[in-house]
């Protein structure tokens, strides 16, 4: 099922006045706290940073996250996750 919903689910972002965020095409949350959150998107790993920031709706089954707060960065990674010294969490938390 989790194969279907890949396939039948877009991916987009929308960003309103960089204070809200709606993501759909969503597969996991990885992490998140007021500065950052990290998930993974059927384009690859995707990394939001900012200020004041929380996950407003979180619907996994459809897809869908929505986020609350001041938006300063928006990047993507092709680069899985692994638990190795050069991993993709050990990279971003340095």
């Amino acid at each position: 099922m989790a194969e279907e919903r890949k396939k039948d689910t877009r991916h987009r972002m929308i960003l309103e006045d960089r204070e809200r965020m709606s993501i759909t095409g969503v597969i996991d949350v990885l992490s998140f706290d007021e500065e950052s959150i990290i998930a993974e998107t059927e384009k690859g790993m995707l990394i939001l940073r900012g200020n004041n920031m929380h996950v407003g709706k979180l619907n996994l089954d459809e897809g869908e996250v929505s986020v609350d707060g001041l938006i300063d960065t928006i990047e993507y990674s092709e680069g899985g996750i692994s638990k190795g010294k050069n991993s993709f969490l050990n990279r971003i938390f340095k």
